[in-house]
C-alpha cells in the first residue's frame, strides 16, 4: 500500500519473481477493503499516506487481522517513526528507497515469525483443550470416588444398624434429620456433606462393645454402663485413621456430650462441643423418641418437640433447637417414613404397608418410597444447601488432644 503507482509496480514485480501473489492499493482504505475480502499474508505499507496514515492501518490491522504480517515502509529521516510503528505491533520496517533483497529477506522472516506465532498459539489452545478434557476427567473421578465412599459409609452404617434390632434404620434417620437442621442453620454443603458421613458412622464405635452389654434387654450396670461409654473413643480412633474421614471423627468422638457439660467422654460446655455434634444430639433426640421400641409405641412429634424445648440450654444448643423448631412436621415425618429398615414391612403414608418383595417391585418401578438399602438416591443426602451462616467449631484442642 503506497500513493504512489511506480513504487507499488516495482515490489508487485519484484515480489512476483519470487514467487508471492501480490495486491496492490493506493491508501489505506483501499487496502482495508482488500483484507476484507481476501487472505493475506503480510502488508507491505507506507508510513505516510493520504485519508488513512500507515499508523492508523497497523492499528487496524492488529485488531482485525492479527496473524497478518505487517511491515512499514518509512523515508531515510523516519527510521526512528519505523522503531516506533514496531513498538505499536509492526513486524519489521522498510527503508525507502527499497532495494529489493532487503525487501524480501525482511518479508519472509516476518512471515515465519507470524508462522511460529500460529503454531505456538494452536498448540496452547491444544494444551487448553487437554488440561480441559483432565481435568473434566479428573472431577468424574473424583465424583466416583466419593460415591464410592458413601455407598461404602451407607453400608457399613446399615451393617451397624442390624447388629442391633431396636435401632434399626436409626443411623439413616438420624443422618436426615440432621441435614435438615444443619440446613435450618446455613450451613455450607461442605459442612453438610461432613455432617451427613459422621452421623452414619456416630455408632461405629459399637463394634467393639460385647454383645452381652450392646443387647442386654435390662437396665445395664455401673461397670457396664462404663464399658458402652468407650464406644466414643473406639469410634473416634477408628475413625481418624481414616483420611478422608478425618473431619468426621469430632462428631464420633463427642455425640453424647451435653450443652450444660454434663455429658462424656470430655465434659465440653457449649461452644466446646462441635456445632456437628450440638446438632446430632437434637437428631439422635428426636429419632430415639418417635421411633418404635419393644418397650413402648413410638411418641408423636409434639411430645419430641416439647421433650428438646425443656431440656434448651440443658442437655442442647439453644440455636440448634432454634433451627429445629423451624422444620416443618410434614418434613420430619417424610423422613422418618422415608427410612425404614428393609427388613420390616416398608410403610407410606396412607398405605397398610407392604411386604420386602413387592417393595423391590414398587422401587424398579418407581411407585414406592424407596428403602435406603434399594435405591441410593434416598440416602445420596441433599449436600447443595445455600451459603454458610456458622464456620466449622473445631474441638476444643486441649481436651481433644487428651480424649486422642
Amino acid at each position: 500500500m503506497d500513493d504512489e503507482q511506480g513504487i507499488r509496480r516495482y515490489l508487485s514485480y519484484g515480489l512476483g519473481l519470487a514467487g508471492f501473489d501480490c495486491r496492490d492499493a493506493s491508501g489505506g482504505s483501499e487496502g482495508l477493503e482488500l483484507l476484507e475480502t481476501q487472505p493475506f499474508d503480510a502488508v507491505i505499507s507506507d508510513l505516510r499516506m493520504p485519508g488513512t496514515s500507515g499508523l492508523e492501518l497497523l492499528k487496524s490491522v492488529r485488531e482485525n487481522h492479527p496473524r497478518v504480517a505487517f511491515l512499514m515502509a518509512t523515508a531515510v529521516d523516519e527510521a526512528r517513526v519505523g522503531i516506533q510503528a514496531m513498538k505499536a505491533g509492526a513486524d519489521d520496517y522498510l527503508v525507502k528507497p527499497f532495494q529489493l533483497e532487503v525487501v524480501l529477506t525482511a518479508l519472509n522472516r516476518a512471515i515465519e515469525k507470524k508462522r511460529l506465532e500460529r503454531e505456538v498459539e494452536n498448540y496452547r489452545q491444544r494444551l487448553e483443550r487437554m488440561v480441559d478434557q483432565r481435568t473434566r476427567k479428573l472431577r468424574v473421578a473424583n465424583k466416583r470416588t466419593e460415591q464410592t465412599y458413601d455407598e461404602t459409609l451407607e453400608g457399613l452404617s446399615a451393617t451397624l444398624d442390624l447388629r442391633d434390632n431396636e435401632t434399626a434404620g436409626h443411623s439413616r434417620r438420624v443422618t436426615r434429620y440432621c441435614l435438615e437442621i444443619a440446613k435450618a442453620l446455613g450451613c455450607s454443603s461442605k459442612q453438610l456433606k461432613t455432617i451427613a458421613r459422621s452421623a452414619l458412622l456416630h455408632d461405629i464405635g459399637k463394634i467393639g462393645i460385647p454383645d452381652a452389654i450392646l443387647l442386654k434387654p435390662g437396665k445395664l450396670t455401673e461397670e457396664e454402663r462404663a464399658v458402652m461409654e468407650t464406644h466414643v473413643r473406639i469410634g473416634y480412633e477408628l475413625v481418624s485413621s481414616i483420611a478422608f474421614l478425618a473431619g468426621s471423627a469430632e462428631i464420633v468422638l463427642t455425640h453424647h456430650e451435653r450443652y450444660d457439660g454434663r455429658g462424656y467422654p470430655q465434659g465440653l460446655v457449649g461452644d466446646e462441643i462441635p456445632l456437628s455434634a450440638r446438632i446430632f444430639a437434637v437428631a439422635d433426640t428426636l429419632d430415639a423418641m418417635t421411633s418404635d421400641r419393644p418397650y413402648r409405641r413410638a411418641l408423636p412429634y409434639s411430645a419430641a418437640r416439647e421433650e428438646i424445648t425443656r431440656e434448651s440450654e440443658r442437655q442442647f444448643d439453644p440455636k440448634v433447637v432454634k433451627g429445629f423448631l423451624a422444620i416443618p412436621e410434614e418434613v420430619l415425618e417424610a423422613i422418618r417414613l422415608g427410612v425404614a429398615d428393609p427388613h420390616t414391612r416398608l410403610r407410606s403414608p396412607g398405605s397398610g404397608g407392604t411386604n420386602r418383595r413387592d417393595a423391590d417391585s414398587e422401587l424398579n418401578a418407581g411407585q414406592a418410597n424407596p428403602s435406603p438399602h434399594l435405591k441410593r438416591e434416598q440416602v445420596r443426602f441433599d449436600l447443595g444447601a445455600q451459603g454458610c451462616g456458622a464456620a466449622s467449631d473445631p474441638v476444643h484442642k486441649g481436651r481433644l488432644a487428651q480424649a486422642h
